[in-house]
């Protein structure tokens, strides 16, 4: 079966070596979970699992990431970024044998953005979700059913760099979300339109930083961008 989504957890991983190769040693980086299923039903929407395919891509990817630094795991409270994080855990355990430690759960890493999801979800049906994304965008969404983009951009990017904050210097902190959270900070934080870049690939991944004293925002499209 054709994915929905391009998987980009080569892509994701790639960035992350290239900055540890530079001496970097505080990363956060924000992924969309892995390859799901997808509802019938709206309502059904946070209870969607992986799929088989996308079990094997978490997996994966929890083995491509280098031994040092340790992950530490955040994942949104849906199930899917939940199942996501598990499997990257497992992977990183198994190629590894070291063990890390449980994930954490966020709400910034879940849709909070979304203020009236029937109105959000109506509007999405008829719009189509890139115009939809793209009024968003452009402000011409009510405040009462979503949140300011750029507002939200800024809310994600201070949650990502609070994550480098926190880190003990032999960490680095993979944050499981969704499409819709990476969005805002390519659009916003690394000028990267979702018309011309295209979507948010499944593992695909905006990374921050520090170098410095200073905070960074890169994706394997985008140079790095000071925050």
């Amino acid at each position: 079966m054709k994915l929905k989504h391009e998987v980009r957890a080569r892509q994701t991983i790639e960035t992350i070596t290239g900055l540890l190769e530079n001496g970097i040693k505080k990363i956060s980086v924000i992924i969309r979970h892995s390859d799901r299923f997808f509802p019938t039903e709206a309502r059904m929407e946070p209870f969607m699992g992986l799929t088989e395919a996308g079990k094997s891509f978490a997996l994966e990817l929890g083995k491509s990431l280098p031994e040092k630094p340790i992950p530490k795991l955040f994942s949104s409270t849906f199930g899917r970024c939940i199942e996501t994080a598990y499997l990257i855990d497992k992977g990183y355990t198994q190629q590894h044998n070291t063990q890390v430690n449980h994930t954490i759960t966020s709400d910034y890493l879940a849709p909070f953005y979304i203020k009236d999801i029937e109105k959000a979800i109506h509007l999405v049906q008829t719009q189509g979700s890139d115009l939809y994304i793209r009024n968003w965008f452009d402000n011409k969404i009510d405040d009462d059913i979503m949140e300011n983009p750029e507002k939200t951009s800024a809310i994600l990017s201070e949650y990502m760099t609070d994550r480098l904050k926190q880190l003990n210097g032999s960490e680095i902190a993979v944050c499981v979300s969704h499409d819709w959270n990476i969005f805002p900070l390519k659009e916003f934080k690394l000028g990267l339109a979702h018309e011309t870049k295209g979507d948010v690939g499944y593992l695909d991944g905006v990374v921050f930083y520090e170098d410095g004293g200073q905070y960074f925002v890169t994706s394997f499209q985008s140079d790095p961008q000071p925050i």
